[in-house]
């Protein structure tokens, strides 16, 4: 079916005049199509729950890191590929300078991501460049629309976020986007 106005009634799920392409940290979040699982499994049990990735979830392990690597003004902080969905840290830089502080929180999101200059390259067009990538590796569409993200504020979020995404494995059975 065509995308219709009148009946759709898509709203943006971003935030209202807010620059993506402002250095910051984001928490992304991408979802399969359907919430299928097929990007890893989990191995293990309790507190040494792993994630194993399929043939799949390593094509997006792939791209994940050429993206970091290719791009000078980003930073992939810290990512995890999970049976049905990905999270990752994306940190965007202006004009390719870094300014994390030792524990690995940029300058501007403990200072408020509003006073930051745009880099250029939005955190859609870095989603949206790893999302079309591996799907023209696969050779079909895997991806759910959209995506979540959330910007990082402050150092405290930060921590959170990082502690989120290590242990996702182990809460799997808990988490919102579970699968059997």
């Amino acid at each position: 079916m065509k995308y219709n106005p009148e009946v759709h009634h898509r709203q943006s799920i971003r935030l209202k005049n807010y620059d993506y392409s402002k250095e910051g940290m984001y928490f992304v979040t991408i979802c399969t199509k359907n919430r299928e699982c097929i990007l890893s499994k989990i191995v293990g049990a309790h507190d040494c729950a792993l994630t194993e990735l399929t043939a799949i979830g390593k094509i997006i392990e792939k791209e994940i890191l050429i993206t970091k690597e290719k791009n000078k003004n980003i930073e992939i902080h810290e990512y995890i590929v999970m049976p049905n969905h990905v999270h990752m840290i994306i940190n965007i830089f202006a004009n390719g300078a870094q300014s994390c502080d030792a524990n690995g929180a940029q300058s501007c999101a403990t200072n408020g991501a509003q006073s930051c200059a745009p880099t250029g390259k939005t955190v859609g067009d870095i989603i949206r460049g790893i999302k079309s990538t591996v799907s023209a590796q696969i050779g079909y569409p895997i991806w759910q629309r959209n995506y979540y993200e959330h910007i990082i504020r402050n150092e405290k979020e930060l921590y959170k976020i990082i502690q989120y995404i290590k242990y996702n494995p182990i809460n799997w059975e808990n988490d919102k986007n579970y699968r059997n």
